[in-house]
């Protein structure tokens, strides 16, 4: 994730161009703006031809360069390890428990099988056998530490007179108390399977299951061992000539079928945000356009998510962001 964080910062400042439809290559009538306030510098024609040059030019590296080889062999997650399982519903402490990874044993460990091996089960039938971690390891991936004390009590919320205030457990951090915070209870643990999302599709991949009592649901930790996880292939886009007014896609929010939801990176004055989509066989190229409002505006980095439809469903092609070249993954926590 630093990795990410570092690319961040430079995404915003490629920035592309005009709105487009879904399609291989083909991108609709951009609203120009020209004549208002704030519009794009660049004209819209102009930049649905510097995208759609650009992702094909991405697309073409993500061929030739060896890419595809890797991304069709081998277990390759595009969302974290750790998976909500079943209907899990947060609140605001729940939900930051987590994501720090909060959590304490209510349960003996259960005696773990003998076998270190297991299946992962691709879209299509494809399966492959993978070495698994121990139950214990498992755990070390989800647990993270210890939530701040003490945890304030919510039940009790703080007077609201100032006089009282001054006098409202002054030894207790302000941040403890303006966050609430709990630890997630572990009742039992169990070797399963969950699904997670990967260069070959969904997959049914070997998991250890920990059910939590806050969440009423299950926390899953894919135990697809260390030595048979690889990271997404990289496309080097450095010499690639940028295209003009491109917002950078951050990470995808939600894939189902044919319907792709990803998060632009945004600026505080940017208006008529919209999606841009190259499309091809074997590969899928996003970014966004958006005009910049004519007021003064804070610097900050906003998470703006959109929707396109794509011709056909995503399978196992890749996202890659047009001002980056990443391989767009969803987030390790649900909302962030």
């Amino acid at each position: 994730m630093s990795r990410r964080a570092a690319l961040v910062g430079i995404s915003l400042l490629m920035v592309l161009s005009a709105c487009a439809e879904t399609g291989a290559g083909s991108g609709g009538d951009p609203d120009s703006g020209a004549d208002q306030a704030g519009a794009p510098a660049t004209a819209p024609g102009d930049q649905q031809a510097a995208f759609s040059a650009r992702a094909e030019r991405l697309a073409e590296l993500w061929r030739d360069g060896g890419t595809a080889k890797s991304w069709r062999t081998g277990f390759v997650p595009l969302q974290g390890l750790t998976v909500l399982s079943g209907d899990v519903r947060f609140n605001e402490a729940t939900k930051r428990a987590y994501a720090e990874g909060w959590y304490r044993l209510d349960t003996g460990m259960p005696r773990e099988r003998g076998d270190r091996t297991g299946v992962v089960r691709y879209a299509g039938g494809a399966t492959e056998t993978v070495p698994v971690i121990s139950l214990a390891e498992a755990f070390a991936e989800i647990d993270k530490g210890d939530p701040p004390q003490p945890c304030p009590d919510f039940s009790i919320p703080p007077p609201a007179d100032a006089k009282a205030q001054d006098n409202f457990e002054p030894d207790r951090p302000v941040s403890s108390v303006d966050k609430p915070c709990t630890e997630l209870t572990i009742i039992s643990a169990r070797l399963g399977t969950t699904k997670v999302l990967t260069s070959r599709g969904e997959a049914d991949a070997p998991a250890w299951l920990f059910t939590v009592r806050e969440l009423r649901g299950q926390v899953a930790r894919v135990a697809v061992a260390p030595s048979a996880v690889a990271a997404p292939p990289e496309i080097d886009a450095a010499d690639l000539p940028p295209a003009p007014d491109v917002r950078a896609a951050q990470d995808l929010a939600k894939v189902d079928g044919t319907r792709l939801a990803y998060r632009l990176g945004v600026g505080a004055c940017d208006e008529n945000i919209k999606p841009l989509v190259y499309e091809t066989g074997d590969v899928v190229v996003v970014g966004g356009t958006a005009t910049r409002a004519d007021r003064v505006c804070t610097e900050q980095l906003l998470m703006h998510e959109v929707t396109v439809t794509l011709d056909k469903p995503l399978g196992a092609r890749p996202v890659i962001d047009a001002a980056t070249g990443r391989v767009l993954t969803l987030p390790a926590v649900p909302g962030r």
